[in-house]
């Protein structure tokens, strides 16, 4: 049965927007919300307050935003660690902001409806914050959101129904303490009500001149100023934010004229990056090649159905171009971007579009979304209903993008820790893992949260027993040196980490190689880890007696079931066999590995094999994998042949076949014997 035409063109209704707005978060954040993870801040977050306690998370927070605590323990009260509510719950908490959003421009521009929609979905799929998929975290973002816009849209209620004028006051300077209190990246957006309430008042049809409504908005705003002055003595003298100084004053001390014009620059600069740049990259389309048939076909799906559900619904748009109107959007787009930036220019933070500052766009995302609708208003209408679907649909398929990437990363992290349990089933309290930065959307410390998740799952927070370290990263700061017998010690703030870089294992992984523990005497020479990652250096501490066999770790529920077992599983049980000199193990494991289709990616994963059958006597399968490892690049693999086959000589008995194969490899190798 067709629907009628008129039905699917009521739906474009603006009573319908909301719905619409929920519609088209799904297909951009919500498609694959399931198969999504803990990203980035959220897995400490959530190994703190899920594993070590309510009273870890409020210490986990003292330090910077105690308030925002609060949030994070109603929240969990009810939440479980569990990604994929996290997932659906944030998406939830963005839809709501966008519908107060929404309403909020609907109120202050009330005969253009298609102008709020369009800034509520601009501000829905704003491309340049990139850290939705960080559900745990940005669901909390979101909330702070609310709270302000929820503030906002209660003043523009109170000064429209005196009878009710200080109720809705009061609620919104609850809501806006809120935002004020909790979270410093609205902080300096809140003094856009200003403006805000004086359009509304200029709105209101009274003649008089614009001092008069200046002075009455000034009123109306004073409440909220009282709000706002009082935040900034518990600022000054109750709580000071050690993550976030302000050091625009001291630089405007010691150097007033450079200090001004630096700023002024990094202003003009910032809200560029915010709203050019920013919309500018959904300009980047997938390559199939590299992103792979199906993320390209699941972008193209994204685009086509948002674009035509947002052609749908704009084809009425407001006949009429209001000039006056789209001034004022634009006029108080621009307002709210510069007092947007405030936290950060005072602080001299740098806003980028890259993970993981693309944050801090977040107070400029109201300003450049109403900047934008603003400007699309003075677009002849049949050209603008165009230009509108296709910004809010490449903008859609940005955000699949995005996901695509976390999703990848994610994988990436739960392969990494799948192989480090099959390498090393337990492990000594008080153990340091030294790897190489490879993940995109995980600090060390983050990761380090899931390695103290999996092996010790019953923490306290007095006293953490694993810590992760890049050492591109920490040398020379929380990890001082990279020589044998140096302390570390290293505060999550809910629990301290104490260790040695004697008690330290390195990992190298750089996938589609496995995760390989290195060997302190082979690795510290291996041309195939990058020098600038410093793994070479940290392989000489690498000590495989930290690894235990009993009890196994037990890994987390939202790392997923364990994968199927091929070359890399096989690898990482020959390497422990090897390492608990299990040899008939490993030849067991070798003959299962080599049945299988998949095959190695690093010829150095063939080592722990050649040895294997080295100590079965099984000398010419050993020199058959040892020339295949060496077609792969003959100047890096011969070196660490030679120090292979020198370990074997050392720890195999002599024999005939022995000595001959020995020869054989060295004479290929240029091994002085």
């Amino acid at each position: 049965m067709k629907v009628p035409f008129r039905k699917i063109e009521s739906l474009a209704e603006p009573r319908y927007a909301p719905w619409l707005f929920l519609i088209v978060a799904f297909f951009a954040y919500g498609l694959l919300f399931w198969r999504h993870g803990f990203y980035w801040d959220d897995l400490p977050m959530t190994w703190i307050r899920y594993e070590l306690g309510r009273d870890a998370m409020a210490k986990y927070f003292s330090t910077a935003r105690p308030v925002w605590a609060v949030l994070y323990q109603a929240t969990t009260t009810f939440l479980p660690p569990a990604p994929a509510a996290w997932q659906i719950f944030s998406i939830l908490w963005r839809w709501l902001s966008v519908v107060l959003l929404w309403q909020l421009v609907r109120e202050l521009w009330r005969d253009r409806e298609k102008m709020a929609a369009l800034a509520g979905l601009l501000f829905l799929l704003y491309p340049g914050f990139n850290l939705q998929f960080a559900s745990f975290l940005t669901a909390h973002f979101w909330i702070v959101v609310c709270f302000l816009f929820a503030s906002w849209l209660l003043t523009l209620r109170a000064i429209n129904t005196p009878s009710r004028y200080w109720l809705f006051t009061s609620l919104a300077m609850i809501l806006s303490a809120l935002n004020l209190w909790m979270l410093e990246y609205f902080y300096s957006l809140e003094l856009a009500r200003a403006a805000i309430i004086f359009y509304a008042l200029r709105q209101g049809g009274r003649e008089e001149k614009i001092v008069q409504t200046a002075w009455r908005a000034f009123l109306h705003w004073l409440p909220y100023l009282l709000v706002f002055l009082a935040n900034i003595l518990y600022r000054v003298f109750v709580f000071t934010n050690v993550a976030y100084q302000n050091v625009f004053f001291s630089e405007l001390r010691s150097s007033p004229f450079q200090a001004i014009l630096g700023l002024i620059k990094n202003i003009a600069a910032d809200i560029w990056l915010a709203s050019a740049q920013a919309f500018g990259a959904i300009f980047i389309f997938p390559n199939a090649a590299l992103d792979g048939p199906l993320t390209t076909l699941m972008y193209l799906a994204v685009v086509i159905v948002v674009g035509a559900l947002v052609f749908i619904f704009f084809k009425n748009a407001d006949a009429q171009t209001e000039k006056r109107s789209a001034y004022w959007a634009i006029g108080i787009g621009l307002i709210a971007m510069l007092l947007g930036g405030g936290p950060y220019w005072l602080a001299s933070l740098d806003i980028s579009l890259s993970f993981p500052a693309s944050r801090f766009t977040m107070s400029f995302m109201f300003g450049a979304s109403l900047l934008i609708a603003g400007l699309f208003e003075l677009i002849p209408i049949k050209l603008r209903v165009v230009f509108v679907a296709t910004i809010v649909a490449l903008s859609a398929g940005r955000q699949v993008m995005i996901g695509d990437s976390f999703l990848r990363d994610w994988q990436s992290q739960k392969n990494l820790f799948w192989q480090m349990r099959w390498r090393a089933p337990a492990l000594q309290p008080d153990t340091l893992a030294l790897m190489n930065e490879q993940l995109v959307y995980y600090a060390d410390n983050s990761i380090s949260a899931g390695l103290n998740w999996i092996y010790d799952p019953n923490a306290s927070a007095d006293d953490i027993q694993y810590v992760i370290f890049y050492p591109s990263n920490r040398l020379n700061g929380s990890l001082v040196s990279l020589e044998p017998n140096t302390p570390i010690r290293y505060s999550y703030i809910a629990g301290e980490f104490h260790g040695n870089t004697s008690d330290a294992l390195a990992f190298y992984y750089a996938p589609p190689y496995c995760l390989r523990l290195l060997d302190s005497d082979l690795d510290k020479n291996n041309r195939f880890i990058p020098g600038d990652s410093l793994m070479r250096q940290a392989a000489t501490l690498s000590n495989p007696q930290r690894i235990l066999r009993e009890p196994p770790a037990s890994m987390p529920a939202f790392y997923g079931a364990e994968p199927p077992h091929g070359w890399c599983y096989y690898f990482q049980k020959a390497e422990l066999a090897r390492q608990f000199g299990d040899w008939d193990e490993v030849n067991r494991l070798a003959d299962a590995a080599f049945k299988l289709d998949e095959h190695f990616n690093n010829p150095v994963e063939l080592f722990v094999f050649i040895e294997g059958y080295a100590h079965a006597g099984d000398w010419d399968d050993a020199i058959r994998l040892s020339n295949e490892a060496r077609q792969v690049s003959k100047s890096y693999v011969d070196p660490l042949l030679c120090k292979l086959w020198k370990r074997i000589e050392a720890e195999t008995t002599p024999s005939e076949e022995r000595t001959e194969a020995l020869n054989e490899i060295f004479e290929l190798t240029g091994c002085e014997k």
